[in-house]
């Protein structure tokens, strides 16, 4: 029996932006947790994988649509959301939660973040549906 799957990556850029992205297992299936590192208060989002892949659909319009508007996006259970488009200085997606500070990711991290996500929800997937026996790393060697 493996134990359960985890993985963290760190998206930087030049200009010091630092969201770390990492998949972790959670009784209701896999999680993901986007965390701001180079922030002072180090605001984080948790998302279920249908959130995780709500958010990648969301990046995608929001490069399509910005510099314009669009309508906001919402998730539920386990962990609530609301992502926003907000356009105000540069472009940037906004994932709100509860009462904790909003996460907010701006264009230029965008694209990495969309490749890293579609990953983590691959992983997700196969983690949930082969639960304790799921190896990534087995498969290789």
């Amino acid at each position: 029996m493996y134990a359960r799957f985890s993985r963290t990556r760190d998206i930087e850029d030049s200009k010091g932006a630092c969201l770390r992205v990492s998949m972790s297992a959670h009784a209701d299936g896999a999680t993901v947790t986007l965390e701001r590192r180079d922030q002072p208060h180090r605001p984080s989002a948790r998302l279920s994988l249908c959130g995780t892949e709500i958010l990648s659909g969301f990046i995608m319009s929001a490069r399509l649509s910005a510099p314009h508007a669009m309508p906001d996006e919402a998730t539920d259970r386990p962990f609530p959301a609301r992502f926003r488009l907000d356009c105000s200085r540069e472009a940037r997606v906004v994932i709100e939660q509860d009462e904790a500070f909003p996460v907010a990711i701006e264009a230029r991290l965008w694209d990495r973040l969309y490749a890293e996500l579609c990953l983590v929800i691959a992983h997700g997937r196969a983690q949930n549906e082969a639960g304790s026996r799921y190896n990534p790393v087995g498969v290789l060697h």
